[in-house]
């Protein structure tokens, strides 16, 4: 069957992001996408801004829809266009001010579109920790627009409780869809040659850790920590990812001394190649929706440490079994659970395993279901 044949066959599956910047979300987005592709449906990427990273990584079998907004909230009448000309069958959006315009345009629209959120984070953890005043209000917006969703999808059970205790909404309306971890394309990815003298044969091990340099993922705490291990061995930490922190980040790192064993190089595209490679992946939030780097960096077979924090390293390290859990902002916990991971790897098979739990496959079967309202769990 040729494409022309399939678009004329297939209903229209949607998908709306703010933009393709180097987040989890954007990430997950852009594999349900191609994934959907892959399986001869009509699909649309719809992007306030098409620009980021991941926009190399869009399957051929997806159409980008750039709305040429300059910022989420002013995509409002783009988007009504959009929904007006194409009518999708369905649409899922993700992040929360994504989220809010798209139930707002499903409402000025009239159209029979079904609509889906995901819930990628907590929503009053993210409230009570934010220092703008546009996020401390956004559960007031979610609490009044949420109810229009169709269905909510929560990206673990933590996120799941969180809606229901701070936005009030019905438990029938969320379905808990854990984020998928994309084990093939992230094994050939890692293969990838890596210029770095930091893994070559016979130097120490590298702590990795991979994230935006923001509060929330608590990258100083990491950074006190590795302080602690160096002071029992040999070892080097490694911080992938671009955001506000880095000053205070350079900053700790020189005033604890550590100029020589510590690299904070930036975004890159490719963190399956450091993964792989790490001796330890470190989670060290103070709080997720989910955590998806953990599952990446075991479907590397690559030994991971988290904090316990609200909410997903401890579904999926099923309180510990797979990677040890440590108290939230505490270094020495850390280091202590960085040195004995070292110095003990939990067998790399056995992580390999606990990712199948969270194949693509899986979670895209799931996500159909409600897309296109054939779920019946509540």
């Amino acid at each position: 069957m040729n494409r022309s044949q399939v678009q004329s066959r297939w209903p229209l599956l949607s998908l709306f992001v703010p933009t393709l910047d180097g987040g989890g979300a954007e990430r997950v987005m852009v594999n349900l996408a191609g994934s959907f592709a892959e399986k001869d449906l009509r699909v649309d990427l719809v992007l306030v801004r098409a620009e980021g990273p991941y926009l190399s990584e869009v399957s051929e079998g997806v159409r980008v829809v750039d709305l040429r907004a300059s910022r989420t909230m002013l995509a409002l009448a783009p988007l009504v266009r959009y929904l007006r000309r194409e009518k999708p069958v369905a649409l899922l959006s993700t992040l929360n001010d994504a989220n809010i315009i798209a139930l707002c345009c499903r409402r000025l629209t009239g159209v029979r579109t079904r609509l889906v959120v995901r819930q990628a984070n907590m929503v009053n953890v993210v409230a009570l920790n934010s220092r703008t005043v546009r996020e401390r209000v956004m559960p007031h917006l979610m609490n009044r627009c949420y109810r229009w969703a169709d269905a909510v999808i929560a990206v673990s059970k933590g996120v799941a409780e969180d809606l229901v205790a701070t936005l009030g909404l019905p438990v029938e309306k969320i379905r808990v869809i854990y984020n998928p971890a994309v084990a093939t394309v992230m094994s050939a990815k890692a293969e990838q040659s890596l210029e770095k003298h930091w893994y070559s044969p016979g130097q120490p091990p590298v702590v990795l850790g991979v994230g935006r340099l923001v509060q929330q993922k608590d990258f100083c705490t990491l950074i006190r920590a590795f302080a602690r291990v160096r002071k029992e061995r040999r070892a080097r930490l490694m911080i992938l990812g671009e955001g506000q922190e880095r000053p205070r980040l350079e900053a700790l790192v020189r005033e604890l001394g550590l100029e020589e064993d510590v690299a904070l190089p930036g975004f890159v595209e490719n963190p399956h190649q450091h993964m792989m490679r790490a001796g330890v992946f470190v989670l060290s939030s103070r709080w997720e929706g989910f955590g998806n780097v953990l599952l990446e960096a075991m479907a590397m077979g690559t030994s991971v440490v988290s904090t316990n924090c609200p909410s997903g390293p401890a579904e999926i390290l099923e309180d510990g079994k797979w990677g040890k859990l440590v108290p939230v902002g505490s270094s020495e916990s850390l280091a202590a659970a960085i040195c004995s991971t070292l110095d003990d790897p939990p067998d790399p098979e056995g992580l390999l395993r606990r990712t199948m739990d969270f194949s693509l496959e899986r979670i895209v079967d799931r996500y159909l279901e409600v897309l296109l309202g054939e779920d019946r769990s509540g």
